[in-house]
C-alpha cells in the first residue's frame, strides 16, 4: 500500500489550485497587447500607396479594354494587309535568326576542328599546309620527270623504227 501512495516518476500530477498559463514566444498570453507603433505607422503609410497602385491597375485595365474595342474592327478591316505583312516579317526574322545560328555553328565547328588538329599534330595549320605543299611540289616534280623520260624513250624508239625503214 505504501507504493500506491507515492507518486511514480512517469505520472503527471495536476494541482487544481494553480492556474495554467499559456505562453507564446516566452511571454504570457494574457499580457500581450495590440500592434506596436511601428506596425501602425507601416500600415498607415502603405494603405495610400496600395490604394494608388490598385487605382492605376484598374485604369490600365479599362484603357486596355477600350483600346481593344477600338482596334478590333480596324484589325478585321485591315487583316488582308496585316496577315501577309506579319507572315513576311515573321519569315524574315526566322531567316535572320537561322542564318546567325548557322554562322555561329560553323565558326564553333571550325574552331573545334582547328583545336583538335593542333592537339593531334602538334603543329600550326599554316606550318602543316606549307609542309604538305612542299611534299606535293616534290611529288609533282618527280612525276613530271618520269613522264618526260617516258616520252623521250618512246620518241627515241619511234625514231629508230623510222630510221630502220628507210
Amino acid at each position: 500500500m505504501a507504493d500506491r501512495d507515492r507518486p511514480q516518476p512517469h505520472q503527471l500530477q495536476v494541482h487544481p489550485q494553480q492556474q495554467y498559463r499559456q505562453e507564446v514566444g516566452g511571454k504570457p498570453l494574457h499580457t500581450q497587447k495590440g500592434p506596436t507603433t511601428s506596425q501602425i505607422i507601416a500600415v498607415v503609410t502603405l494603405l495610400p500607396v496600395t490604394g494608388t497602385l490598385l487605382c492605376l491597375a484598374g485604369i490600365t485595365l479599362v484603357g486596355t479594354l477600350i483600346g481593344l474595342a477600338v482596334a478590333t474592327p480596324l484589325l478585321v478591316i485591315f487583316s488582308p494587309i496585316l496577315v501577309p505583312a506579319v507572315i513576311l516579317i515573321g519569315g524574315a526574322t526566322t531567316a535572320f535568326l537561322t542564318s546567325g545560328a548557322f554562322g555561329l555553328t560553323g565558326l564553333s565547328s571550325l574552331s573545334w576542328v582547328l583545336s583538335s588538329f593542333r592537339q593531334s599534330t602538334g603543329k600550326e595549320p599554316l606550318e602543316y599546309a606549307k609542309q604538305r605543299m612542299q611534299e606535293a611540289t616534290i611529288q609533282v616534280g618527280e612525276k613530271t620527270k618520269q613522264v618526260g623520260e617516258t616520252i623521250k624513250s618512246k620518241a627515241q624508239e619511234g625514231g629508230r623504227e623510222t630510221a630502220g625503214r628507210t
